[in-house]
């Protein structure tokens, strides 16, 4: 690893020892894309192909290396509105890693709905950037009507990571998605019933009240035709009925009425 010279009155840039990465040099798109390129792995394509992870641009960086490589960076949003226009599946994920969400706006949600093409790329985002945009609600409720299946995905996904991100939210928002997911429960496609059974778990461990009412939810689903509808149901109330969950929400409750 190279030092400064203390004898040196020229100033040399300062390496780090596991990414060989200036860490005081301006990052530009070209340099990420690069580096991306470099830290990437066919070994991780082929393993990400067999998840379901497939895309058209990828080089296979793996999340830590993608979250070190973020932490260098620092957050950046226009940075990272130009790596997701590369359309390239390691560089989207990077961009919603540095994206700042008070800056979100509604079209550039919009615009990178649009481009969710694999599950990695719509939970990832809903993840780390879009679940604390100030539009995340709305975008919830709106995506689930999407035809598109990643698109629609989406949407239950927010309303996922919404369940245990949003503090503040009140149970109405939740009693009112728990229509959407009955109303959307019949739809057969792998990804968006998978997204539907995750977002009812989720909203059903919020508290006791979400929980009984996500449960009635999972009850009704079961007696529908729709198979997609029956899995949803059967895989939810094994947790949400589990005397793991209904033991945290009692011990919850517990420590809420003590305070």
């Amino acid at each position: 690893m190279k030092a400064r010279s203390r004898s040196s009155s020229i100033p040399k840039k300062r390496f780090n020892e596991r990414t060989a990465i200036p860490e005081r040099e301006d990052w530009s798109v070209r340099r990420i894309v690069g580096e991306l390129r470099r830290l990437g792995s066919r070994r991780n394509v082929e393993g990400m192909a067999r998840y379901g992870i497939r895309a058209k641009k990828v080089f296979g960086v793996s999340k830590p290396k993608l979250d070190a490589l973020a932490s260098k960076i620092g957050k950046n949003h226009s940075l990272g509105l130009a790596l997701w226009a590369t359309g390239i599946q390691d560089a989207k994920i990077l961009a919603g890693l540095i994206s700042e969400p008070r800056k979100v706006t509604i079209a550039q949600m919009e615009l990178w709905v649009r481009d969710f093409d694999n599950w990695d790329s719509c939970d990832g985002t809903c993840c780390h950037l879009f679940v604390f945009a100030k539009d995340a609600w709305a975008k919830a409720f709106a995506w689930t009507k999407r035809e598109e299946e990643f698109q629609k995905r989406a949407g239950f996904a927010l309303a996922a990571y919404l369940a245990y991100r949003d503090k503040a939210a009140g149970d109405a928002k939740y009693l009112k998605f728990l229509k959407v997911i009955e109303r959307e429960a019949a739809d057969e496609r792998n990804f968006v019933r998978k997204a539907v059974n995750w977002a009812l778990r989720n909203i059903g461990k919020r508290n006791s009240r979400l929980n009984r009412a996500a449960i009635a939810t999972a009850w009704r689903l079961q007696k529908k035709e729709s198979s997609a509808s029956r899995w949803i149901a059967a895989d939810a109330l094994r947790e949400l009925e589990g005397e793991g969950v209904q033991a945290r929400l009692r011990e919850r409750e517990q420590k809420n009425d003590g305070e």
